[in-house]
């Protein structure tokens, strides 16, 4: 017979909604019974083991936190969920469970840093109405996930996958699906046809993954009709890819290996992009045409190229008339800074480069609308004998 836990530790704190009992060194939870309890947060402990009737006492708890214990799947039944008809938040974050324990009534099921060796066709079968779930930093590759994992849950808004051993996005998601996280996994490449029922999608996330520019399809996410943020940064891309989402607003390419801007990459976009991140790149003058922003001229308010070679700023900006943010720190050498004279430019960053500050027009900075110190933009004279440098 199950023998009764004895009652809350001390340092436990408590309200009439919910009850904390966070890295006190718990190794049991005892049976509650309180009608009231809608939080209840046990995280950093080493409960190994959760009893039958532990939970039976507390019929509207909606949140429940059991992250970082010692749980796996025999300390941890479905069954244990069964009188949580409330439930709607379930953190299992660090758990050791290998398998997914899914009460039907969730709203956020997280389940990252665990040990899930795969996903079925059955893993959340119950779970038609979760919008949000986490299984980032587990053991998930192509061959443990099964195609028809994600048919169920058919109001999935938000998915993340990070930190996993993924080498294609995985198939079959639903096409509900608003946000997905991919960062982090060994995704080499971007298929035609892979997001075809994705037509919900607004964040992309392809972060920290081995992206090369002749495995991105071309048709790969152009008829994203809702993207309006890619994440492409820390891969391996030497140009800004092509066919990009006709809606995209905000693109991050930065830490790649980028050499050229294609001439109107932009031009079929639709507003445009407000926000361009190409910081930690090669971009060198020869791989910025007049026409690599075309489209952009109305649209584009942020430009981040620091930490490039680039020895000017690149004469395609002069039609930019919305930009109010460009940073080109860390570059070359910038000897030519001129801007347009109708710019809305706010703040201009230009440190840690060459200037010659005899090259500089009286009225290069007219169009800078304000400034403060530490600020946009700081000149320092140069030194008698020295390169002229800011």
């Amino acid at each position: 017979m199950e023998q009764a836990m004895p009652s809350l530790p001390a340092s436990c704190l408590l309200t009439q909604a919910a009850i904390a009992c966070g890295n006190i060194k718990m190794k049991h939870i005892p049976a509650l019974t309180n009608p009231d309890l809608t939080t209840l947060y046990l995280a950093e402990n080493k409960i190994a083991k959760i009893l039958a009737h532990t939970f039976l006492g507390l019929p509207n708890l909606e949140w429940l936190d059991l992250s970082k214990n010692k749980l796996d799947a025999r300390g941890l039944h479905p069954p244990h969920f069964q009188n949580l008809t409330q439930l709607k938040r379930l953190n299992l974050d660090g758990t050791l469970l290998s398998t997914v324990p899914a009460p039907p009534t969730l709203q956020e099921l997280k389940l990252n840093s665990s040990l899930l060796q795969g996903l079925q066709h059955s893993s959340f079968r119950v779970l038609s109405q979760l919008p949000t779930l986490e299984v980032e930093g587990n053991k998930l590759h192509d061959g443990n996930i099964s195609p028809l994992a994600f048919q169920p849950l058919c109001s999935l808004l938000y998915l993340r996958l990070d930190q996993n051993r993924l080498r294609t996005i995985p198939p079959g998601l639903p096409a509900s699906l608003q946000e997905l996280h991919l960062g982090a996994n060994i995704i080499e490449g971007v298929t035609e046809g892979t997001l075809n029922c994705s037509h919900s999608l607004r964040v992309l996330v392809l972060s920290n993954n081995q992206l090369q520019k002749d495995r991105l399809a071309p048709r790969a996410w152009i008829d994203l009709p809702k993207l309006e943020t890619l994440d492409l940064s820390h891969n391996g891309l030497v140009h800004v890819p092509s066919f990009l989402p006709r809606g995209l607003r905000r693109l991050m390419l930065h830490h790649n290996l980028i050499e050229r801007i294609p001439g109107y990459v932009f031009a079929h976009m639709k507003p445009g992009l407000k926000f361009l991140h190409l910081s930690h790149n090669n971009l060198r003058a020869n791989g910025i045409h007049s026409v690599s922003f075309w489209g952009l001229h109305t649209s584009l308010a942020e430009l981040l190229l620091d930490h490039n070679q680039l020895q000017a700023i690149p004469r395609g900006l002069l039609g930019l008339k919305e930009l109010q943010v460009l940073r080109m720190s860390h570059n070359k050498s910038i000897c030519d800074i001129r801007v347009a004279q109708d710019s809305n430019l706010i703040s201009t960053h230009l440190e840690n480069n060459l200037i010659d500050r005899r090259r500089i027009p009286p009225t290069a900075f007219s169009c800078i609308q304000a400034y403060h110190s530490p600020g946009a933009l700081i000149l320092v004279p140069p030194i008698p004998g020295a390169h002229p440098s800011l």
